[in-house]
């Protein structure tokens, strides 16, 4: 029961001993061990299965923006920068090389088609400039698939079953939510509007049925839930949010093969883990977050058969900065190929 001073002498008076509270001027706050650094994991969380990644590739000394990191059936990984827009593929004995050099789309997000190319997402001038191109795994024959004239801000994107791409609007602010959810049809002609009026859409993905998606509104700090009736229906009832996160924002997110869904929280080196239902079941942190490094975690990817994660962030806050990196955890459950690697 939680009682207030001015009910401590109905208290007494009514037979029930009186609560006594130190005086106002002798009551101190102090930080716990819990409450410190820049990004103190809430209550509700702390008690979480929680595993520290460790350092498994430095791409860079210097603060990139790492994101979209996606595996093809060879094992190689590949990643893009944002703000210089280049796309690195890292091979399985860890040969780094750039296959796109620096670029205006401001690549965002990767996903690979069952043909083997490989389709970036562009958030371009962050306004309305954005773009999906495509291009074979060595760089060459790019190919325009949703051209800037279409006045997006295109920031991840992912294939369903069919072929056909959940796109991200990364647009908007919370209190301005122009931005959305899309899907391009398969044969690239047709797009349809799944979910509008979102702060910020940032991470997509499908549950491995591919009956559910879910999505992350960054200006909001949700987690959205939408069950399909079809590639561009949305079930009676189908939306909800699952979760609201607490400190600096969701980034992007990826499903595992048992249909936990994994978020980036970008400002707090630390992954969330959801079961398919939207409750959380599990976080990964990464070293050095408490003293403030690498802090910009921005996104995961899982080894198709392996219980393997690679998660991406940079280390722009830190003090000294500690660069790009790209780190490891052993997840949940075998990771499934990506419906286009099917």
């Amino acid at each position: 029961m939680r009682v207030s001073r001015r009910g401590f002498a109905g208290l007494a008076a009514g037979g029930l001993a009186a609560i006594s509270l130190p005086a106002a001027a002798d009551q101190v706050l102090t930080y716990s061990e819990e409450l410190q650094g820049p990004a103190p994991i809430p209550a509700s969380e702390r008690g979480l299965p929680t595993v520290i990644a460790e350092p498994w590739f430095k791409v860079s000394d210097q603060p990139l923006q790492l994101e979209g990191p996606v595996f093809d059936r060879a094992g190689n990984l590949y990643f893009v920068e944002v703000f210089g827009g280049s796309v690195f593929k890292l091979t399985p004995d860890k040969q780094l090389t750039t296959i796109l050099g620096p670029n205006k789309m401001a690549s965002a997000g990767l996903a690979i088609h069952k043909d083997g190319r490989i389709f970036i997402a562009g958030l371009g001038n962050f306004s309305n400039t954005g773009s999906i191109v495509a291009i074979n795994p060595d760089g060459s024959g790019m190919k325009t698939i949703i051209g800037p004239d279409k006045g997006f801000s295109i920031d991840d994107l992912i294939f369903d079953a069919q072929g056909g791409l959940y796109f991200t609007d990364f647009k908007g602010s919370s209190t301005q939510p122009t931005g959305g959810l899309y899907y391009l049809s398969p044969d690239f002609k047709k797009i349809a509007v799944i979910d509008p009026n979102l702060g910020i859409a940032n991470g997509v993905g499908l549950s491995p049925n591919g009956k559910r998606l879910y999505v992350t509104e960054s200006a909001k700090g949700l987690l959205h839930t939408i069950d399909l009736a079809g590639p561009t229906a949305i079930a009676p009832f189908g939306e909800g949010v699952a979760h609201k996160f607490s400190g600096p924002l969701p980034d992007s997110l990826r499903v595992d093969g048992d249909g936990n869904v994994w978020v980036a929280l970008y400002g707090q080196g630390r992954y969330l883990i959801f079961n398919k239902n939207g409750f959380p079941i599990g976080q990964v942190l990464l070293p050095g977050r408490d003293e403030g490094h690498f802090l910009r975690s921005t996104s995961l990817a899982f080894k198709p058969g392996t219980r393997d994660v690679h998660l991406v962030s940079n280390d722009a806050d830190g003090d000294p900065v500690q660069g790009a990196t790209i780190f490891h955890c052993q997840g949940f459950a075998t990771a499934l190929p990506l419906f286009s690697s099917q």
